[in-house]
């Protein structure tokens, strides 16, 4: 249905009966690739500007029309549709990028706002116990995917920040981990813990890649130490999952658990919610406030108290 054209998307094919006409298709092609470029002259990330632009993609393969010829009962009835066939955030998704399209490629007004209005829903995440995490990171067997899930626990990171993390992004002088281009495109130093430093050294030597800290390892005998890319998060993930069903842990838990744990176990050994938010990068306080279901106590000895948490696992990974 879409083929690339000079890097960018474009509809070739509408598999519906009411498929719009070729004239039709070389106008959307042409908003499409508007809506693109307005993406990323607004400094949207690359997650966002995939997101948005499948909304778009989406209505234009589900109508067959372009979207600026929608009436407003036929928005409303696809998103109806949407509603049955996905979650909230996909349609609060898709509601948000054409928004977008609206405002910045027809550079119209979009008035349709409560068509569709999800509600809020304020989930809490299923957390482990300090515990239960010494647990999950044993029960891994292989040392690469081993080490950087414990990496991603005793830095508070996502899955994406600890895959990409470099060899310069270490500073065993000051004992701080640079966080690049995160969530926003926001930098952000957090505490290095000395265990952690300790496992990425005893890591680093099965490697030895002069830039990447998690390189994607090939079956040819030291690849990773040539490899451009990190690891694949697919693999990642299974290797978490796989950990979780041999602990017999029964709560909702995946790789970005490890970070809630940390946010939760750092709150409950007393470090102040403030520093907690900047250890995250979140942007609001609010954000990080869910964290205060289990306690609400503050501590000044932030360094101190994560090295005592993470001490516990300095022989098992190193």
């Amino acid at each position: 249905m879409f083929k690339a054209v000079a890097g960018i998307a474009v509809i070739t094919n509408i598999e519906r009966s009411y498929a719009m006409t070729p004239r039709e298709k070389k106008r959307f092609n042409a908003l499409y690739e508007d809506h693109l470029r307005a993406l990323k002259l607004q400094g949207m990330s690359r997650k966002t500007i995939d997101c948005y632009s499948r909304a778009v993609r989406r209505i234009v393969q589900e109508t067959g029309k372009v979207p600026d010829k929608l009436t407003k009962r036929e928005m409303k009835g696809y998103f109806a549709d949407l509603v049955e066939s996905h979650s909230w955030s996909t349609v609060r998704v898709d509601r948000n990028g054409l928004q977008f399209f609206w405002k910045h490629v027809l550079e119209r007004e979009w008035d349709w706002v409560r068509i569709v209005k999800p509600p809020k829903i304020m989930t809490l995440p299923d957390v482990m116990t300090n515990d239960e995490v010494d647990s999950v990171i044993s029960a891994v067997q292989k040392l690469r995917y081993k080490t950087c899930l414990f990496v991603i626990y005793s830095l508070g990171l996502r899955l994406g920040e600890g895959l990409t993390l470099r060899v310069g992004d270490i500073d065993n002088k000051r004992m701080l981990v640079h966080i690049r281009k995160a969530k926003g495109l926001k930098d952000r130093y957090v505490p290095l813990p000395e265990a952690t430093l300790l496992a990425l050294r005893g890591y680093w030597t099965e490697h030895r890649n002069p830039i990447l800290l998690f390189p994607t390892v090939g079956g040819v005998k030291k690849s990773a130490a040539r490899a451009k890319t990190p690891m694949d998060r697919g693999s990642m993930q299974r290797a978490m999952k796989g950990a979780v069903l041999a602990c017999g842990i029964r709560k909702k838990i995946s790789v970005h658990s490890l970070r809630h744990s940390y946010a939760t176990h750092l709150l409950e050994a007393g470090i102040n919610l403030r520093l907690i938010q900047e250890y995250l990068g979140h942007k609001s306080p609010v954000t990080t406030a869910r964290y205060t279901h289990l306690t609400h106590v503050s501590q000044e000895n932030a360094e101190e108290i994560i090295n005592g948490l993470m001490k516990r696992y300095m022989v098992k990974i190193a």
